[in-house]
């Protein structure tokens, strides 16, 4: 379980979108330097759980807290500020905008310079794709090259906890197993991860602990090792 306090903890989280109820009464918790994983199918809710935690869609009800605040009155670029970076499903790069300043502009709430040529040049060694293609158009990058500078985007604003919506969808193996690697680096670093992803048996691998959800609702929980015996999440995901 928690090897620390918890960094977010969310209590009795519902969602409706319209009529419809996108999450129902959610609860987890995270530990500072954890890695969880979110398993579901499509549609189960994954999505909408990492777009309520970084105040893009409105709550019906439940209790968001990071570092034992309340997240209720903030807005998305205050959680930025806080320490909360979102790398959204479908990658959301600026395609007209150089990969350079792509990643600068992950550093807009920063106002340390110094620090954010040194991050730069950080995210550079650890994507050397992105070095070498640093003064193109974003929307010139491979699918691949793209999901790095979004990950590195993510990273420039020096988060505490990151969340990550498929990393890998839409990758080659090859591809995948090199985000994955930089993933297991990242949380070596002692970021906090929080990661939905399409291939569970991967993301369960390189997680601590991992929900289960369905239909909007957290059905299983346990670590990972536990889920990944689990032969209900053997059969519904793991192949």
């Amino acid at each position: 379980m928690s090897k620390t306090a918890a960094i977010l903890e969310i209590e009795s989280l519902t969602v409706h979108y319209g009529g419809i109820c996108a999450l129902t009464e959610v609860s987890l918790s995270i530990a500072e330097g954890e890695c969880i994983t979110l398993v579901g199918a499509n549609g189960a809710g994954k999505t909408t759980l990492l777009r309520a935690i970084s105040k893009l869609v409105p709550l019906s009800q439940g209790v968001i807290r990071f570092q034992g605040q309340s997240l209720q009155r903030r807005s998305p670029h205050e959680l930025v500020r806080l320490g909360i970076a979102h790398c959204p499903e479908g990658r959301q790069i600026l395609a007209q905008q150089r990969v350079r300043d792509n990643l600068l502009l992950g550093a807009y709430t920063r106002h340390d310079p110094i620090q954010v040529k040194q991050d730069l040049e950080q995210q550079l060694t650890r994507f050397p794709r992105l070095r070498d293609r640093q003064h193109q158009l974003a929307g010139t990058l491979s699918g691949g090259e793209q999901q790095m500078l979004a990950i590195a985007r993510a990273l420039m604003s020096r988060p505490r906890l990151l969340l990550l919506d498929e990393p890998s969808l839409g990758l080659a193996p090859n591809l995948v197993q090199d985000i994955f690697t930089i993933l297991a680096e990242l949380r070596q670093q002692g970021i906090t991860i929080l990661l939905v992803e399409q291939n569970a048996h991967l993301a369960l691998q390189l997680g601590d602990r991992a929900y289960v959800l369905e239909a909007g609702k957290i059905t299983l929980s346990g670590t990972s090792a536990e889920l990944l015996q689990d032969e209900r999440v053997k059969q519904a995901y793991l192949g």
